[in-house]
């Protein structure tokens, strides 16, 4: 039996412990109560009557990237609608409020043949586009069976995952032969989706370089900008258990430094705001919840910002951003979106998921790598006390930003000919 044979019959073996799993995902708040049978397959829209395309990306760091592709391939044709697809709660809440007209959302269905049949049956897409590297078998090589061309955007495939999928070179090879074209990342992942078997290999530059800046709302900013008055502040945005004990062991060492200085966090899932302000407080800090009160107390020493959506907003109140999910095991989050807004960028040593943009932003010196709490301590100081050297960070930054921001554009021109044909055939 070969591996994907083998992954199909596991896959229908185990569909009672899949719907357990899932039961226990909702219970515990990880899945949608009103759109649950979306994850089956079953559609809560209708199809549009007009060409579909069909965008999957697997959570909200994708999806976001996506957007500015999405605006793109809308304004190409005015009778094109898009369906995009994502798998988490936080994610289906961003897209709910930023998708323009003519694209809408739904839960991706799990990976079991009959849903992802019955996913298929219902929308029909013309053309799929698949976001970065969540490549599951079923639905990946269901859709090419049924004559859909697939492309593959701003692919992923890290060494890790290299190493992974050569357990499994089968399936794979099958899945990445199935992409009519492939966009990678980065010139590496270019080449490690070609040695797995993908053709048509093309690097364009990473979409997440022409992403929008992130949006805000102009009264809140006003207000809490009215609030801060002239104190001292810096951010840690995205953040993962572990960085917020670390963010507050740095607050307390400088406080003594900067009276009134405030630390903001926005961790990456917010309903984790309640644990976090509850370990801290118990730490001594003055804790205050934008998800409690949206205003900033004059006592408050740290703010969490556990709403959703929120991370413009707090990017353009703060010079100095520590961006989390990079002191190890998750790779990092975007850096580009606080270089966009005038932020001087720290890291820590793991940004496995943004290595290309780490490494420009190292090469024009538009950000500092940290490696543990003293050093995340040092640069936060450094930072907030040389204005000077935060301006020129800050603009080293947005430069990398803004020299890549064209990527969306050469990924289209190698699209258009596919939508054209969709959009003709209607």
């Amino acid at each position: 039996m070969n591996g994907l044979a083998l992954y199909r019959g596991l896959t229908g073996i185990a569909a009672p412990i899949i719907d357990a799993y899932l039961r226990r995902r909702l219970a515990q708040g990880k899945e949608h109560p009103l759109r649950f049978s979306e994850r089956q397959g079953i559609a809560s829209l209708p199809r549009p009557k007009n060409p579909l395309l069909w965008l999957h990306a697997a959570s909200i760091g994708e999806a976001q990237s996506a957007l500015a592709l999405v605006r793109r391939m809308l304004a190409a044709d005015e009778h094109l609608n898009i369906l995009v697809t994502t798998g988490t709660i936080t994610s289906a809440e961003l897209l709910e409020t930023r998708l323009p007209k003519r694209s809408f959302h739904q839960f991706v269905p799990v990976d079991r043949l009959p849903w992802v049949r019955r996913f298929l049956d219902h929308w029909r897409p013309d053309l799929a586009l698949w976001v970065e590297s969540e490549f599951w078998p079923n639905l990946v090589i269901e859709t090419q069976n049924r004559g859909i061309p697939v492309v593959l955007v701003n692919g992923r495939m890290s060494e890790r995952s290299f190493a992974n999928w050569h357990r499994a070179p089968g399936v794979i090879r099958t899945m990445l032969q199935g992409f009519t074209l492939c966009f990678a990342q980065t010139e590496s992942e270019a080449q490690r989706l070609t040695a797995l078997g993908a053709r048509d290999v093309k690097y364009r530059g990473n979409l997440k370089f022409s992403a929008a800046p992130l949006p805000f709302d102009k009264d809140e900013l006003a207000s809490l900008q009215a609030s801060l008055a002239e104190r001292p502040v810096w951010l840690a945005a995205s953040t993962h258990p572990g960085e917020e004990t670390l963010v507050a062991d740095v607050h307390t060492s400088l406080r003594e430094s900067f009276p009134g200085l405030l630390t903001i966090i926005v961790p990456r899932h917010p309903r984790r705001g309640t644990d976090i302000a509850l370990d801290l407080a118990g730490r001594g800090l003055a804790i205050g919840q934008r998800s409690e009160r949206t205003a900033i107390s004059p006592e408050d020493e740290i703010h969490i910002g556990d709403t959703l959506g929120d991370l413009g907003l707090y990017y353009r109140l703060t010079d100095v951003v520590f961006i989390g999910g990079s002191m190890g095991g998750h790779g990092g989050h975007n850096p580009l979106e606080a270089a966009q807004l005038d932020c001087a960028i720290i890291h820590g040593p793991d940004m496995a998921n943004f290595l290309t943009v780490a490494e420009q932003l190292a090469v024009a010196n538009g950000a500092v790598r940290t490696i543990d709490g003293q050093t995340l301590m040092s640069a936060v100081h450094r930072l907030l006390t040389d204005s000077v050297e935060r301006t020129r960070q800050a603009g080293a930054a947005k430069e990398v930003a803004r020299a890549n921001s064209n990527v969306v554009d050469s990924i289209f021109c190698d699209l258009s000919s596919h939508i054209s044909t969709i959009c003709g055939q209607q």
